[in-house]
């Protein structure tokens, strides 16, 4: 079953970064698409395996923030995880109306989008006494976005497993790091878990849909190299790359030539 191949990969993520200790709670932010979706359900099955294989316990709660960019109904979703009786927090917000105030060409912010969306769920994550919180970003969007940096920034790098939100005082989680997207459609569809359109304007025409659909073409001519992207990102002990001197490590080196001329 496509969800067992899901919590072995969260279980293997567990196991590398040290994701979930006992104790904790975590919230899960619901943005009402199938990845946060899946990774809420796949935590409240991992507790389970969690308890009688490593002896820690830890809670789940789902936070959904209403961004209150149209009529988006999350009562399907909400109806889903009442089944296992998961618990959710919800919470309506205007930073639909902050971003709109902030375009300048009618087109949403991304960045700002992001920044305002994980704030508003570190604070409701607070409210409910959670010590971390999870996004449900995948091996893929790891991926895509080490590629963004290159292109765009100029520098080799991507998102962290687990990190410290200093300023927050909170721990942030990625269980999904080693979870390709094709994995996770696999599951949500066998499941029948109810996914939510996006009410975003930019919704499918990003600078990160410009770089999936990229890869997606690389995908096809090299299919070995997703696999392989995701190899590198884990790979430390394997990175090469030029290293930076000073003048006067150059000059040294430089009269070390000379020396053996």
């Amino acid at each position: 079953m496509s969800i067992k191949r899901v919590l072995a990969k969260v279980r293997k993520a567990d196991e590398a970064y040290h994701l979930i200790n006992d104790g904790d709670y975590i919230a899960v932010g619901l943005s009402g698409g199938k990845d946060s979706a899946l990774l809420l359900y796949t935590l409240y099955l991992y507790r389970f395996l969690a308890r009688s294989t490593f002896n820690k316990d830890f809670k789940i709660i789902g936070i959904h923030i209403d961004l209150h960019f149209g009529e988006e109904d999350f009562r399907p979703q909400e109806a889903f995880f009442k089944k296992y009786d998961i618990p959710l927090y919800q919470e309506k917000s205007l930073i639909a109306d902050i971003l709109k105030r902030h375009s300048s060409d009618g087109r949403i912010e991304c960045s700002l989008c992001s920044t305002l969306k994980k704030g508003a769920v570190i604070k409701a994550a607070k409210k409910c006494s959670c010590n971390k919180v999870a996004f449900g970003h995948h091996a893929d969007d790891a991926i895509e976005t080490l590629f963004m940096n290159m292109i765009y920034g100029g520098r080799l790098a991507t998102f962290d497993p687990i990190m410290h939100l200093k300023r927050e005082d909170m721990l942030f989680i990625r269980p999904f790091i080693w979870t390709f997207e094709k994995e996770i459609k696999k599951a949500v569809h066998d499941l029948n878990i109810p996914a939510i359109a996006s009410g975003c304007p930019n919704d499918g025409h990003t600078s990160r849909q410009e770089i999936k659909e990229l890869l997606h073409q690389l995908y096809h001519q090299y299919p070995q190299a997703k696999e392989n992207f995701l190899l590198a990102l884990k790979n430390n002990d394997k990175v090469n790359l030029f290293k930076t001197l000073t003048l006067d490590d150059s000059l040294r080196d430089i009269e070390d030539i000379d020396k053996h001329k």
